[in-house]
């Protein structure tokens, strides 16, 4: 296919709504069904945490994804097992080792997802130029939401209809995973037949097992003593401190009645909330942060962006002590953050990009993005038990707070003024 004649329109949102759907049935989906079919909640946290354990690892095996085949292949394979892995999960529901057997697919869909996210972020940079990467970073970024939320709401809605409608939970999440099979399949044939195969984008010559190793040490020996890694390396972990503990507190915080600190909002009312208008912002400021970021470059943006990732985290503070029922005013509260998020967040994907140039790009990104998981998770696993101890209003609190990381961080952060520049 001719590459000038394929609009990263027809392949960007369709990629990385790909790359979102199996993160979200692995680290979301599969709680809400182990749940629905009586498993404890000891067994649910324990054995759905381990699943996050390939996005954290991924970078011990990026450099055979660089060495062997195309990223373009590595994708488009990718896709199909994971369709196959959806596939195991349906036909094992019904069965009385439904749990062991779940699991195993989980992890089979977990650690394909996971090569898929290296090949396909990969593929992004060999495809682009490093204009077109800034002005799509949003446009991914915010796709990858919306697959998010996808897989989150209508799939889970799905389940919980049929499961009315059956009166047979097990059958109605087999149904479920097999359309999310179905829909990786036709995503894969569509990809195979979309994607552009850019001249950069070419296997290692002579590949050997030494040759393999060789380039294994390789790669972490460059990654680490690139210029300025340490910073870097902080700026992956610190920059989403503020975003990483908000995640696992917001729709608590709305779902608690008033009485115990929270909005007391309805489990459709929060759907609304974050199922729409917070979209609408995600949307917006996504799309606004690529396109800014293309004319001025990172640069240019990274404190704007700095600004709008963190100080919108404001409104949580206000919804804490203020409690409001207004359904309007909690619609703009969360709009805003949300913006501001989707705004903010086109920096730090950009600034990954930008680490990761060179003869190594799409392991050293793979790296970054697991010490963006691993700044993510740590965390996130800790902020449960704060908001427990110190209430939602000292929590909301301590979280802006922790926008001084982010500042700090991004203050000793190097960027070539031209980086992602309209040329």
């Amino acid at each position: 296919m001719n590459n000038k004649r394929t609009t990263p329109w027809a392949w960007i949102p369709t990629l990385y709504m790909a790359e979102a759907l199996p993160y979200v049935a692995v680290m979301t989906i599969s709680t809400i069904m182990y749940k629905r079919l009586g498993i404890s909640n000891t067994d649910i946290a324990l054995y759905t945490g381990w699943l996050y354990l390939p996005w954290v690892i991924k970078p011990f095996w990026s450099p055979f994804v660089d060495l062997m085949k195309t990223k373009r292949w590595w994708t488009v394979a990718m896709q199909f097992i994971i369709a196959i892995g959806f596939a195991c999960i349906a036909f094992s529901l019904p069965t009385s080792m439904f749990f062991r057997l779940t699991l195993a697919a989980f992890w089979l869909v977990a650690f394909t997802s996971a090569t898929h996210d290296i090949a396909a972020d990969g593929y992004y940079m060999h495809a682009l130029d490093d204009h077109e990467q800034s002005f799509y970073v949003g446009i991914r970024s915010t796709f990858y939401r919306i697959a998010t939320v996808a897989g989150q709401g209508l799939l889970v809605i799905l389940a919980g209809w049929l499961e009315e409608k059956t009166d047979n939970i097990s059958y109605a999440w087999m149904v479920t995973f097999g359309v999310m099979s179905a829909l990786f399949l036709v995503a894969a044939a569509y990809h195979q037949f979309i994607l552009p195969k850019p001249a950069s984008d070419r296997p290692s010559k002579d590949v050997t097992p030494s040759t393999v190793l060789k380039e294994f040490v390789e790669t972490f020996r460059t990654f680490f003593t690139k210029k300025n890694a340490l910073v870097a390396i902080l700026f992956m972990l610190l920059y989403r401190l503020p975003e990483a503990q908000l995640v696992k507190i917001i729709n608590p915080f709305m779902l608690d009645p008033v009485k115990d600190g929270g909005l007391g909002l309805t489990t459709s009312q929060v759907g609304i909330v974050y199922g729409t208008i917070g979209i609408i912002g995600l949307t917006i400021g996504g799309i606004l942060g690529g396109i800014a970021a293309a004319h001025g470059g990172l640069k240019r943006w990274l404190w704007p962006m700095v600004c709008a990732i963190t100080l919108p985290d404001l409104v949580y503070v206000y919804l804490s002590y203020a409690q409001p029922q207004d359904l309007m005013l909690i619609n703009g509260c969360v709009f805003i953050e949300q913006f501001g998020y989707g705004f903010g967040f086109t920096a730090y994907m950009l600034y990954l990009i930008y680490f990761a140039e060179g003869e190594h790009k799409t392991a050293h990104y793979a790296m970054s993005t697991g010490f963006m998981a691993l700044g993510m998770m740590l965390p996130g696993m800790m902020a449960g038990w704060l908001q427990e101890t110190i209430g939602y209003q000292h929590f909301f609190v301590w979280t802006m707070i922790c926008c001084a990381a982010t500042f700090i961080i991004c203050a000793f952060l190097k960027i070539d003024p031209e980086f992602g520049k309209k040329k």
